[in-house]
C-alpha cells in the first residue's frame, strides 16, 4: 500500500474543515503557539511533572492555573457576546472518581499527561510512546465494555456548571481572575534547583 503524505494532509484538512470549529488556519496557528509554549517551558519532561507531584517545582501548576484562568475569562466574554457556547458533559460521580484514580495512576507511572505525552513522543521518547499505545488500547477497551460499565458510572446528575450552582454567570469571570492570582502567588521554584535533572 502506497502512503501519499500530501493526500493524507489534504484529507485531514478536509475532515477538520468539515467539523466547522472555526478557521483551520487559526487552529494551526493556535497549535503552533501551544507547541512553542510547551517547548519553552519544558513541561513535557518527566522531571517537571515529578517535581510538581513532589511539590519541588511549580512551573506546571503555575501554567495550568494561568491557562485555565485566561481560558475561563476568554470563554466568559465569547459566550456573553455570542461567539461561543458550552459543550457540557453530564456529571456521573462514580465515573469521575474511578476515572480520576485511573488517570492519577497512569500519570504517576508514565510521568506525563495526555496533553504533554504526544509532544514527548514527537521528540522521540519511546517510553512515552508505549504509554500512548496503552492509552489507545484502554480507550478501545472502555468503548467495548461501556454497556457493562454503565452500572458503576453512578447516577447522572445532569449537565451542571459552576455558574449554575452559584446562580450568577459572572462567577466564571471571577473564577478565572482567582486562578490567575493563584498562578502568580505560587513559588517560582524550579525542579532543577531542588532535585536536579531526573
Amino acid at each position: 500500500m502506497n502512503f501519499n503524505i500530501i493526500e493524507f494532509f489534504r484529507q485531514t484538512y478536509a475532515y477538520v474543515a468539515a467539523q466547522h470549529h472555526g478557521s483551520i488556519w487559526l487552529i494551526i496557528a493556535i497549535g503552533i503557539v501551544f507547541g512553542v509554549i510547551i517547548q519553552w517551558s519544558r513541561v513535557d519532561t518527566f522531571d517537571k511533572i515529578a517535581g510538581f507531584a513532589m511539590l519541588h517545582g511549580f512551573k506546571v501548576p503555575k501554567m495550568l492555573f494561568f491557562t485555565i484562568g485566561i481560558a475561563s475569562i476568554g470563554l466568559y466574554f465569547m459566550i456573553k457576546f455570542g461567539y461561543a457556547h458550552y459543550h457540557i458533559k453530564p456529571i456521573t460521580l462514580g465515573g469521575l472518581i474511578i476515572g480520576g484514580i485511573l488517570f492519577a495512576i497512569g500519570m504517576a507511572i508514565l510521568g506525563l499527561c495526555p496533553g504533554t505525552g504526544p509532544v514527548a513522543v514527537s521528540e522521540g521518547n519511546i517510553d512515552v510512546f508505549t504509554g500512548l499505545i496503552g492509552g489507545l488500547l484502554a480507550g478501545a477497551l472502555f468503548t467495548y465494555l461501556y454497556p457493562d460499565l454503565k452500572t458503576i458510572m453512578g447516577p447522572n446528575f445532569g449537565k451542571l456548571t459552576l455558574a449554575q450552582l452559584v446562580g450568577h454567570d459572572w462567577f466564571i469571570f471571577a473564577y478565572g481572575i482567582a486562578l490567575i492570582i493563584i498562578a502568580f502567588l505560587l513559588p517560582n521554584r524550579e525542579i532543577e534547583e531542588e532535585v536536579g535533572e531526573v
